[in-house]
């Protein structure tokens, strides 16, 4: 066991180790659990550890699930989908999962993959249509959107595309060498 000496008590360890843990980011019960597991905390001590910070707020699952799908959906972009997978890494429990992305609001996340094609699309110019709606779709599957929404997305934003591009003389599409 992890200690400070060969009578430490198993508790003060135990809290020792979750406070440090918790001071370089948030974790979930789950986390913390398994970080005492691998230091060898005996398991009645580490429950009672972390059922006392659970009491006085210092562990909540909850709270660690809204602001991790608000940041990852906000920052990186992920989908329900990828989000709740991540959550579940973390061991968080399926129904604080399921709640923490149904607050997540459909409109915003529509949003964000069309945001997200937007600032891809310039990079496939050049490449075939096909070739094109594989890689934007690929982007926005691997972030956890769903097909459905991934190919209307990308349809709109092709098309849109397109018809900005119409009725423009050859010469103007391509700015030559300035």
């Amino acid at each position: 066991m992890a200690s400070r000496g060969p009578d430490a008590d198993p508790q003060a360890v135990a809290r020792a180790i979750c406070l440090r843990l918790l001071t370089t980011a948030p974790r979930t019960r789950a986390q913390l659990a398994e970080a005492l597991s691998r230091r060898e905390v005996p398991e009645e001590a580490a429950e009672a550890v972390l059922e006392r910070f659970s009491e006085v707020g210092l562990i909540d699952d909850e709270a660690f699930a809204d602001a991790w799908v608000s940041s990852r959906h906000a920052g990186r972009g992920l989908a329900r989908k990828a989000l709740a997978a991540e959550l579940r890494h973390r061991g968080v429990d399926e129904d604080t999962v399921n709640d923490a992305v149904e607050r997540l609001d459909p409109g915003r996340e529509v949003e964000t993959a069309r945001r997200l094609v937007a600032r891809k699309l310039s990079s496939t110019r050049g490449l075939e249509p096909a070739a094109r709606t594989r890689r934007l779709a690929g982007m926005l599957a691997r972030k956890g959107y769903g097909p459905g929404l991934t190919f209307r997305v990308v349809r709109e934003a092709l098309e849109s595309e397109k018809a900005e591009t119409e009725g423009f003389p050859e010469e103007l599409d391509d700015p030559g060498p300035w």
